[in-house]
C-alpha cells in the first residue's frame, strides 16, 4: 500500500536478509533501497518495526538516536527496553505504537487523562495461533489435542510478554494507553471452536465505563490479524493528512 502511494509518503527503503530472495518475491512500482536494519534510519523519516521482538533494539535505537519516527509493533518488547523512551526524549526522536489488532484505544487513552480503576483483557486464540509460545513450553502446557477451550495463562501483560512475545502485543499496547502492564489484568484461553483470534476489554473508569470485543481474521501467519497491517497503514496516513479522526 505504501508503495501504491500514500500522500506525503514514499516507500524509501525495504530492510532484508537476502536481497536477490526479497527482490524476487515483491513486485513494485517504485524503487526503494533494499539494505539492512541498521541503515534503515539513513534512508527514512519513519521506521515500521514489524519483526520478531528480539530485533527491536537493532531497529529502534539507530532509529531513535537519528530523531526519526519509530512505529513499534513488537509492542511487547518495549517493556523490556524502556529506554528506548528516554533515548527517544533526548534525541527528538518518537515511538508510535499503533492499535495494532486492538480497538478502542483511543478511548483508554482518554480514560486514562481521568482516573482508571481497572482494565480486564481476555484473549481467545485458535489453538494453532498459540502452538510453540515460550510459556506453553516452559511450563509444559500441551494445547495440540484440546477438544474444549482451555485457559492457559491468567495474569498480567508484562509476563505475558515474555512468555508470549509473538501473540500478545495487544495486551502490551492496551496496558500502554491506559493502567500500565502490572496492573491491567489478562486471561489467553485456547479455544479449538474459534478460528479468529478475539480479543475482549472491560474498562471501569471515573469518566467511563465500557467493554469492547473484537475478532481477527488472521493472516497466513495465525498469530497475528490482517488488521494489524492495516492499522499501521491508518496510522501511516494520520501523519501527514489534513484532517485527523480520533484521538
Amino acid at each position: 500500500m505504501l508503495d501504491a502511494g500514500i500522500p506525503g509518503l514514499t516507500l524509501a527503503a525495504i530492510a532484508v536478509r537476502d536481497e536477490a530472495k526479497a527482490r524476487a518475491s515483491v513486485t513494485l512500482t517504485g524503487s526503494p533501497v533494499f539494505t539492512d536494519i541498521a541503515s534503515l534510519a539513513s534512508h527514512c523519516d519513519i521506521v515500521v518495526e514489524c519483526a520478531p521482538a528480539a530485533l527491536m533494539r537493532d531497529i529502534a535505537v539507530p532509529t531513535l538516536t537519528a530523531g526519526k519516527i519509530l512505529v513499534a509493533l513488537s509492542s511487547g518488547a518495549l517493556l523490556s527496553n524502556m529506554d528506548l523512551v528516554d533515548l527517544a526524549r533526548e534525541h527528538q526522536g518518537q515511538i508510535i505504537v499503533p492499535t495494532g489488532a486492538l480497538l478502542g484505544l483511543d478511548a483508554v487513552n482518554a480514560a486514562a487523562e481521568g482516573v482508571i480503576h481497572s482494565v480486564t483483557m481476555t484473549t481467545r486464540k485458535p489453538v494453532k495461533g498459540l502452538l510453540g509460545a515460550k510459556y506453553l513450553v516452559d511450563n509444559n502446557i500441551d494445547i495440540a489435542g484440546i477438544t474444549e477451550p482451555m485457559r492457559i495463562f491468567s495474569g498480567t501483560p508484562r509476563e505475558a510478554a515474555v512468555g508470549f512475545a509473538a501473540n500478545l502485543n495487544v495486551a502490551v499496547a492496551l496496558s500502554l494507553a491506559g493502567i500500565g502492564p502490572d496492573r491491567t489484568k489478562l486471561e489467553v484461553w485456547a479455544d479449538p471452536n474459534v478460528e479468529r483470534n478475539i480479543h475482549r476489554i472491560e474498562v471501569d473508569a471515573d469518566s467511563a465505563s465500557f467493554s469492547m470485543e473484537i475478532q481477527n481474521i488472521p493472516t497466513e501467519n495465525p498469530k497475528t490479524g490482517r488488521i494489524t497491517a492495516l492499522s499501521v497503514i491508518a496510522a501511516l496516513r494520520k501523519l501527514t493528512a489534513p484532517m485527523r479522526v480520533g484521538t
